[in-house]
């Protein structure tokens, strides 16, 4: 298949995902010969405007796993704003440790259904926006040089195409997708998180950063204090904050963080599907 260039496209909070599909991406892009554009569409203003591709584009398209899910309030822009025009895409997501569940087969049917043709698929480690202990420090040097390896494969396997696929890559996932993960509590009751916020400690110089950080823009840069909207947990605020000034003190919020880290301490790998 002709590709005239690759597209890294990304939404990424703290940077992890940004990472690792910009090494895969640029890979890609060596091997063909072909220049690489980036697109980042983490913060609100990115998400006011559609993103189209042509027939000649290879898209490299991550975001991160939520809940063992694409993070619901990406899916109205997904949707809505994004087109393929018939462009090739690898969908890629980035999980904290846990497992990314049906993440990666969900934003692969997104692609899908946007009119892009997958043709590869990824699920990367990145360390877990709650917790500096899940995923510690990664993506590494360890994960960067497989996702380079990955974009190699992925040029050589367009590069030896001859006609558009018939299907879907096959990645790891259930059909019909499963409902988000539900963190519990020790006697099995299910643990809503999704009110709770950060708090601003003493510490905080209104410098600002948190509000032009914050993806859902929630963050009211004249108070950091206040918030104006939703908050998703994506904790750029708080890894962000050059004097640790935001932190968390909800219990179930705690609790949930603390279960993660004696779960799911161990390294785990990237899966690739090609």
């Amino acid at each position: 298949m002709k590709v005239e260039q690759v597209w890294a496209v990304y939404w990424s909070a703290t940077g992890t995902t940004e990472n690792v599909v910009l090494a895969t991406a640029k890979a890609a892009a060596d091997r063909l010969g072909v220049p690489m554009e980036t697109c980042d569409w983490t913060l609100p203003a990115a998400r006011e405007k559609d993103i189209c591709f042509t027939e000649t584009d290879l898209v490299f398209f991550a975001t991160p796993t939520y809940a063992g899910r694409v993070p619901n309030v990406l899916l109205p822009f997904l949707r809505e704003k994004v087109k393929g025009e018939g462009a090739l895409a690898v969908p890629m997501v980035l999980f904290g440790n846990r497992n990314f569940d049906d993440s990666l087969i969900e934003l692969r049917d997104i692609l899908e259904a946007d009119g892009f043709h997958t043709v590869a698929g990824a699920a990367f480690v990145g360390e877990h926006s709650f917790s500096r202990i899940l995923g510690a420090g990664r993506p590494d040097a360890d994960d960067l040089s497989v996702a380079s390896s990955f974009g190699v494969q992925v040029a050589d396997k367009v590069h030896q195409m001859v006609q558009l696929p018939s299907e879907p890559v096959a990645v790891k996932g259930e059909a019909p997708i499963r409902p988000y993960y539900t963190p519990r509590d020790r006697h099995g009751a299910g643990i809503d998180i999704r009110k709770v916020r950060p708090k601003t400690s003493d510490s905080c110089n209104n410098c600002g950063i948190c509000a032009a950080v914050c993806p859902m823009g929630s963050i009211d840069p004249q108070d950091v204090r206040n918030f104006t909207g939703i908050c998703i947990k994506c904790c750029a605020c708080e890894k962000k904050c050059p004097v640790g000034a935001k932190y968390f003190d909800d219990p179930g919020y705690l609790y949930h963080k603390t279960e993660l880290e004696e779960v799911y301490t161990r390294r785990a790998e990237p899966e690739l599907f090609i």
